[in-house]
């Protein structure tokens, strides 16, 4: 069978054969023998690799801080720019009125974000196998949207206008590099990352709502899951009276019975939908974390009711999303509705001061409702440094503000001292410092202490796993990465990698007479889309005697790994950590497959 090959070289230094600048490339042959030389000197220190170097597929232990908490902040001056030239110091951070000690502090700006490019490389004929001249690389895709529609709690006019707004923000504003999803709370209609705009109209028109906690037509006492809340979990007494004369009013033979029985019901009701709406942004949030490049997740609802219990769930969603680089928009497609009982509901049977003092309840209550629907929807946007657009009709400013990311973000990051593992909510406050400007800060509001120390295991599969869905080429020491590809049929081919690895920079521990340390390396295969096709990890053991350590630290060690692939675009990803450092490294490869 023919075979068709092609090398592509992706490097953070140059040693040997490609594009670099300096003194001009070496001829052909040149490269052919140099290429040559380098698989001959990898074959040729595969046999002391097995005596001091092993590798099989355990993870490897790192060491992190496990109760590390972190607060996006955006700054905007009175004018609404962003502020990105603040520091450390000009930050106070407060959890429960208590000043902490920032001991992580990082600077995200949006256009500071490197993005891959092919690599042009001079290309070696082995025997036996036809050169393909590279084809012109595809656009890779740096950044993703998904736009998560709550069709469980919007009604019909507020979906329609916010699905018109979007369809005429995405046939603008999508450019070759930007992929959007669409979702549904409902988990109906919906479409994975594409940069097909005709699927993406399609999609959009299909949507409508699909509420699952719908009450029943002239249900008595007709309760609201604000009102049940304050009845069950507050004992509000005021709210279990109107409760009961509005049982009563119906005729009920035992009004008290019946709003027991309708709190039960309602909040029952209520809490599935809304526990529901907070499963599917979660469950997005977890798939933006698998996108490479920037992430922003617009959540298009008009808010959904939780309480206490939900609070540990919101932040689990926060605390996700913060760790992935996700950020959460949200639209509040309301635009400026009154804040008034639903008109249908025919009123109480009562009469003078109490009718009256009933009415007045009412409407304060829907007021609070009102308010207290868009919290999750503020929280989760504050929360991740994202934008919350709200008290507006204007839809089409409102795609435009909710599709981006924020043009600069800080991370602050803290370990609270003595805190105790009870799942106890947290209040969060962040400031500027008494000597710095005065500017608008949007916060996380609070976090929720864990009920355990996390694993360390895990979380070193989380933080490797974060650094692999990211695009941005780290240098914790020096890696280089090889990529070919052999064509084994018209539609078939074989994408092979060599990852090497300079050792120079790394702290071994010296035990049992070896320089010791354990490499981790995981490589994950994109395809134009962006969408993870499959990874490989490794770990690698050195149990490096003294006699050949500067020889180990001269050569560096080389890691393959291959992938069975169709014709296309495609990145590879490769990152690398150390368990003594730990360092961490990464590099970007693109490869075109004609």
């Amino acid at each position: 069978m023919k075979q068709h090959f092609h090398r592509v070289r992706q490097t953070s230094g140059d040693r040997s054969c490609g594009a670099r600048a300096g003194p001009p490339t070496p001829p052909m042959s040149a490269c052919a023998t140099a290429l040559a030389a380098l698989f001959l000197l990898l074959a040729g220190l595969a046999q002391a690799q097995q005596q001091e170097v092993s590798t099989h597929d355990e993870p490897a232990t790192f060491r992190t801080t496990t109760n590390l908490v972190l607060v996006p902040v955006v700054v905007r001056d009175y004018q609404g720019h962003p502020v990105g030239d603040l520091k450390q110091s000009d930050f106070q951070l407060f959890d429960r009125g208590k000043l902490q000690l920032i001991s992580k502090f990082t600077v995200e700006k949006s256009d500071g974000k490197e993005t891959v490019v092919a690599v042009p490389a001079e290309t070696a004929q082995p025997a036996g196998m036809q050169v393909v001249a590279p084809a012109a690389a595809a656009p890779i895709p740096d950044r993703f949207v998904a736009y998560l529609f709550d069709d469980v709690h919007a009604h019909t006019g507020d979906l329609i206008m916010a699905r018109d707004a979007a369809d005429r923000h995405m046939k603008k504003m999508l450019g070759p590099k930007t992929r959007a999803a669409i979702y549904t709370t409902s988990g109906q209609n919906m479409l994975d990352f594409t940069d097909d705009r005709d699927k993406l109209h399609q999609t959009l028109f299909l949507l409508q709502p699909r509420p699952i906690a719908e009450g029943v037509m002239h249900e008595c006492p007709d309760l609201t899951y604000f009102w049940a809340d304050r009845i069950r979990n507050q004992n509000d007494q005021e709210a279990l009276q109107f409760a009961v004369m509005d049982a009563a009013s119906c005729g009920s033979p035992n009004p008290s019975i019946e709003v027991r029985a309708a709190v039960a019901r309602v909040i029952a009701r209520n809490e599935q939908s809304s526990n529901v709406s907070l499963e599917v942004l979660r469950g997005t949030v977890q798939r933006m974390a698998a996108m490479p490049g920037q992430r922003t997740i617009v959540l298009v609802s008009p808010g959904f009711l939780t309480l206490i219990g939900s609070k540990n769930e919101e932040n689990l969603i926060i605390d996700k999303a913060i760790r992935a680089s996700v950020v959460i928009n949200a639209l509040d497609v309301r635009g400026l509705s009154t804040e008034t009982r639903d008109p249908s509901k025919p009123p109480p049977m009562l009469q003078g001061a109490a009718l009256s003092q009933y009415t007045n309840y009412v409407e304060q209550m829907a007021h609070e409702v009102f308010n207290a629907q868009s919290d999750v929807m503020a929280e989760v946007a504050a929360g991740t440094g994202g934008t919350f657009y709200h008290n507006s009709n204007d839809m089409d400013s409102g795609f435009q503000r909710v599709a981006g990311i924020p043009e600069v973000r800080y991370v602050l990051g803290f370990s609270p001292q003595e805190l105790k593992m009870d799942g106890s909510i947290h209040g969060l406050k962040v400031t500027l410092a008494p000597n710095s400007h005065h500017y608008e800060l949007d916060a996380r509001r609070n976090y929720t202490a864990p009920k355990s120390i996390s694993d360390p295991v895990e979380m070193a599969k989380e933080e490797i796993r974060e650094a692999l869905f990211t695009r941005d080429e780290l240098k914790g020491f020096p890696l280089e990465l090889h990529t070919e590809y052999f064509k084994t049929g018209p539609q078939t081919a074989r994408l092979s990698m060599v990852a090497h690895v300079d050792l120079k920079t790394l702290r071994f521990k010296k035990e049992n007479g070896r320089n010791q340390d354990d490499l981790t390396l995981m490589a994950g295969l994109f395809d134009h889309n962006g969408n993870y096709i499959s990874g490989t990890q490794k770990t690698v053991n050195l149990r490096l005697l003294d006699a050949n350590l500067e020889r180990w630290l001269w050569s560096g060690i080389t890691v393959p790994a291959s992938f069975e692939v169709k014709p296309g675009a495609y990145v590879l990803r490769l990152v690398v950590r150390d368990s003594s450092g730990p360092l961490l490294a990464a590099q970007n490869g693109v490869v075109e497959i004609p």
